[in-house]
């Protein structure tokens, strides 16, 4: 079995955009390369297409109304175990190299007086980790103060290289110069410029050498999982030369959107539609100038990712180490008339995940096609690393027989769930915090999404319309399957998902003889053993 498991996540990053996954302009040789020595898992779903509901599925293996970190800032409960957890049973440390979007739970830990200062405080704290680096990536700064208040190593690392002002990860990293002036990469405008820093200091690459530091030190020394979590592709869409120009507007894909979507809009739908961000990329200029730089991230991470591959071929370390690589969630880009993530679409909710097993000749180059959960990664980790996973905290289903070759009997159909009860949408819409949530159920042919608050249904049928433009939620035609999808969503909703402290396998242990005696009338009822300790002389 695997010593070692590397896994990468990109931020935003789409499954289409990979040259391996069908995209025709942009080449990404190194994914590719991963590909063709792993498995491609062609149908993977996350947990909620929102970065911080995402990310904690995939670190504690539950969906996001099992762990109930449903928003980005939404603290991690004290306790909810995560991966670090479960492989720190096996024996292998769990190390943190970038971006995980959590939040403490600063009331829980104070309420079980669990100080941050020590080991246990510190990884309750880290999301389970032991951190190398922690760099969330998004170091903003408006008239109210910052959005992230922990200090970025990644700001300090640039003013020691001697990058200007109290906040060089935006005036050089996210930002152009023009004319002597700061040209901001939060207005898409300034996409299309070169970022204001040496392409060997910008992000990817920074947190690339971060992780060749740690597979050089001695914490890689013993069994470890080592989450290389990388801020790009993810906003501000800017990226340094000479990635800035690589691709030109021939080399965007059409636009995957009908003027038929904007008639009789479903109300939610129409809300992420109508704010800011939808109405900005349903404008051609702004997909022309934002594609392009994206194209460019996402090479970007190509070629670093070749750069890791490379370092660990040249120590050896391909022969122990699991590889995988994902993403916490998509981006629509225009398709569907909508910007960022949020919604249940293909480019928002599916995600890359190739896997690279060094003992699974056999799979090398081969696509899975099957229904993926990204919740199935906790369990895949605990097994491939001589565990059993806790099926009754986990609630994923370990990759391990795809990898080596099996087809196990599998699930039919992924759920997904979205909480905007914090966003202008739900206010928009006039529904109430416990009412703005929305679920995905897909199986191989639908996607039904359910809507709280009284909404109709969406359908699309994947089948007919694999672009996801015709929304079947009110045809009477199709009465039939909407009710089938209900029917799984409460299924799904009758899981028993709080029950985690105690196995299946406890629970139908025997228990010991401890002398309880419940419904006997005389001894005639009761095996003279359970009488042993209640008969005889007084």
């Amino acid at each position: 079995m695997p010593r070692n498991i590397l896994f990468i996540m990109y931020d935003q990053l789409r499954y289409d955009y990979l040259s391996c996954a069908g995209h025709k302009t942009l080449h990404t040789p190194h994914m590719d390369r991963l590909a063709a020595m792993g498995v491609r898992f062609a149908n993977t779903y996350v947990q909620s297409p929102v970065c911080g509901a995402s990310r904690m599925s995939f670190y504690t293996g539950r969906y996001v109304s099992s762990h109930g970190a449903a928003w980005n800032g939404f603290p991690l409960k004290v306790g909810e175990l995560t991966l670090g957890d479960h492989l720190r049973d096996n024996g292998v440390a769990s190390w943190l190299i970038g971006k995980t979007h959590m939040r403490v739970d600063h009331k829980g830990m104070e309420r079980l007086g669990i100080s941050q200062d020590g080991i246990i405080g510190a990884r309750v704290a880290q999301c389970g980790f032991d951190v190398w680096e922690r760099e969330d990536g998004l170091n903003a700064e408006g008239p109210d103060g910052h959005y992230d208040p922990e200090p970025s190593p990644y700001n300090e690392f640039l003013k020691a290289k001697g990058y200007g002002g109290e906040n060089p990860w935006h005036d050089h990293a996210n930002a152009a110069e023009v004319d002597g002036d700061i040209a901001s990469g939060w207005l898409m405008q300034h996409a299309d410029k070169p970022a204001n820093i040496a392409e060997e200091d910008s992000e990817t690459p920074w947190l690339t050498s971060r992780a060749i530091d740690f597979l050089n030190s001695g914490a890689a020394e013993k069994p470890w999982m080592a989450h290389v979590s990388f801020i790009k592709p993810h906003w501000p869409y800017i990226v340094p030369a000479p990635y800035h120009n690589m691709y030109g507007h021939n080399a965007i894909q059409p636009v995957n959107r009908a003027e038929s979507e904007l008639e009789d809009m479903h109300p939610v739908y129409a809300a992420f539609h109508n704010n800011a961000i939808g109405q900005a990329f349903s404008r051609d200029e702004v997909r022309e100038k934002v594609i392009p730089a994206y194209m460019g991230l996402i090479k970007q991470c190509d070629d670093q990712l070749g750069r890791l591959l490379d370092h660990l071929e040249a120590t050896g370390r391909m022969e122990d180490t699991m590889i995988v690589l994902t993403s916490d969630h998509g981006d629509y880009l225009g398709d569907h008339w909508l910007g960022e993530k949020d919604l249940f679409h293909a480019p928002s909710v599916k995600v890359p995940l190739i896997i690279y097993d060094p003992e699974a000749n056999d799979t090398r180059g081969t696509v899975v096609e099957e229904l993926i959960e990204s919740i199935d990664l906790a369990p895949t980790f605990v097994e491939a690393t001589g565990g059993a996973p806790a099926d009754h905290i986990l609630e994923g289903r370990s990759l391990m027989p795809f990898l080596r070759g099996k087809r196990p009997e599998w699930r039919d159909y992924v759920v997904s769930e979205y909480d905007y009860s914090s966003t202008g949408m739900r206010e928009a819409l006039g529904v109430s915090t416990t009412d703005a949530r929305l679920f995905m159920v897909a199986d191989p042919r639908y996607t039904f999404i359910h809507a709280e608050g009284g909404f109709r249904p969406i359908l699309f049928d994947r089948q007919t319309d694999p672009g996801e433009l015709e929304d079947l939620g009110c045809n009477p035609a199709h009465a039939d399957v909407i009710a089938m999808m209900h029917e799984r969503l409460n299924q799904w909703a009758r899981r028993s998902s709080q029950r985690t402290t105690r196995s299946e396998a406890e629970i139908l242990a025997k228990g010991k003889n401890t002398g309880v005696i419940i419904g006997a009338y005389d001894e005639n009822d009761v095996s003279p053993e359970d009488m042993v300790k209640y008969s005889g002389k007084n």
